[in-house]
């Protein structure tokens, strides 16, 4: 019975993440905790907690910021702080890009959603938070958690200029990103 258990507990694989952890600094100064729906989003959920581990959303900045909508960042490719932020939101990860989860969930303030291209299979590193609800998103784009604590400071983060939010001058980064059990 033991040897079926173990075996068993090897097939299931690790124990899924279950939230992320994130210390911003610049206009918003504080800690974002978000709860991860591995159930819902397993494939990006895996996938951003894996680039969280090896550290490389650390320095990434929120690129694109639109009041009453959204925070992007996760750009890590052209978005860590001191690059070329003309770039920023252009790029990925040295990872594929995932085929879409879509899900029931709607966009409502303090959903965290992956950021894509046109293409609904070519989300990578980006996500975004939302400030407010945004129906016009539902079941478009693969929702991945819900800010738990920290509102605040997703609150204050610096916000871009014009129609695409693109933040102008110093924008708020993420110093370090934790991934919690």
């Amino acid at each position: 019975m033991f040897k079926l258990a173990a075996a068993l507990a090897l097939l299931a694989g690790p124990a899924l993440a279950t939230g992320l952890q994130i210390e911003v600094e610049g206009e918003a100064n504080g800690t974002i905790t978000i709860d991860l729906y591995d159930d819902v989003a397993p494939k990006h959920v895996e996938q951003i907690t894996a680039l969280a581990a090896e550290g490389k959303y650390d320095g990434v900045v929120f690129h694109r910021v639109i009041d009453g909508f959204m925070a992007q960042t996760g750009d890590v490719q052209f978005g860590k702080l001191g690059s070329d932020m003309r770039r920023a939101g252009t790029g990925g990860s040295d990872r594929p890009d995932l085929p879409a989860e879509f899900s029931e969930i709607p966009y409502e303030r303090g959903i965290v959603g992956m950021a894509r291209a046109r293409n609904p299979d070519s989300a990578n590193s980006q996500f975004f938070i939302m400030f407010d609800p945004a129906p016009s998103l539902n079941g478009q784009y693969t929702v991945v958690g819900k800010v738990t604590d920290g509102m605040d400071v997703v609150d204050a983060i610096k916000r871009g200029e014009g129609p695409n939010g693109a933040v102008i001058g110093q924008p708020d980064v993420m110093t370090k990103v934790t991934v919690t059990e």
